[in-house]
């Protein structure tokens, strides 16, 4: 697991360098014996087999209809492919709309694509999270740049953690639409007093954890402002709108705010 790293307050955080992260040789092997074991034994395998994977195990399929903390799980994994302009709601109910998010994922990984999320399913979602359930490519450190403990902003230490993670996992979905190059996040959670330090809007979505703003690199901040468009995003702030010309800022806010007029957005 990769150590977190704590910057102070005043820094601004769109100034620092991501943490690049890779997909673990280990993982990498043990989603192919997943995957082989539902090969070779058929619909009677279920994901108990997995039981090594240090984050979360499902126990068994998931289909429309199943309820319960599996099923959150597997939203919050799936919530960046609720179709272009929707939301995936993490109710922990697998409705008609976790069912087309779990196509979709599927269908973006060369999986049959039925909408049951069964082995094969979750051997993909295995090979893509690490122990601290932050998907591949994204890290805790990553999405707090601010205050390695949580705290200090307008909701619970936790709740800050959790709608970051749920931030990465569709961030990671959107980085896969785009070719699997890297998108660089520059700012994440931010305490209060961190905000202020950077002229942060006293609403700003930072303070929940449950926002990311995005620096240009192998992609422009209007691809990024475009892309976020598909991947549950309900803000987006990005190039012409006062204060972004730097950065494209994503967020889970309640209402649709898509603002990049540059971008056409």
């Amino acid at each position: 697991m990769l150590f977190h790293r704590v910057l102070t307050c005043p820094v601004d955080p769109r100034q620092s360098q991501p943490m690049l992260r890779h997909k673990r040789p280990v993982r990498l092997l043990l989603s192919f014996v997943m995957v082989a074991a539902g090969v070779f034994a058929g619909s009677a395998v279920s994901t108990s087999s997995a039981s090594a994977d240090s984050c979360y195990t499902w126990s068994g399929t998931l289909r429309e209809g199943s309820k319960g903390a599996a099923v959150t799980q597997l939203q919050i994994r799936v919530a960046g492919y609720p179709g272009t302009g929707s939301v995936l709601a993490i109710d922990g109910s697998y409705g008609a709309a976790t069912k087309a998010a779990v196509t979709r994922f599927q269908k973006a990984y060369g999986l049959t694509a039925d909408g049951v999320a069964g082995a094969k399913t979750f051997a993909k979602i295995y090979a893509l999270q690490d122990s601290d359930c932050s998907p591949a490519n994204f890290d805790f450190a990553e999405l707090n740049k601010c205050n390695s403990s949580w705290a200090g902003g307008n909701v619970s230490a936790a709740t800050a953690k959790n709608n970051a993670l749920r931030t990465m996992w569709k961030l990671q979905a959107m980085r896969h639409a785009l070719g699997d190059k890297s998108i660089r996040v520059t700012s994440g959670f931010r305490s209060k007093s961190c905000n202020a330090a950077v002229g942060g809007a006293t609403n700003s979505r930072h303070l929940y954890g449950d926002s990311a703003d995005l620096g240009s690199g192998p992609h422009s901040l209007c691809t990024l402002a475009k892309a976020a468009r598909n991947h549950g995003f309900n803000g987006i702030l990005g190039p012409g709108y006062p204060g972004h010309n730097d950065h494209t800022h994503v967020d889970h806010r309640s209402g649709r705010t898509w603002k990049a007029p540059s971008c056409g957005i």
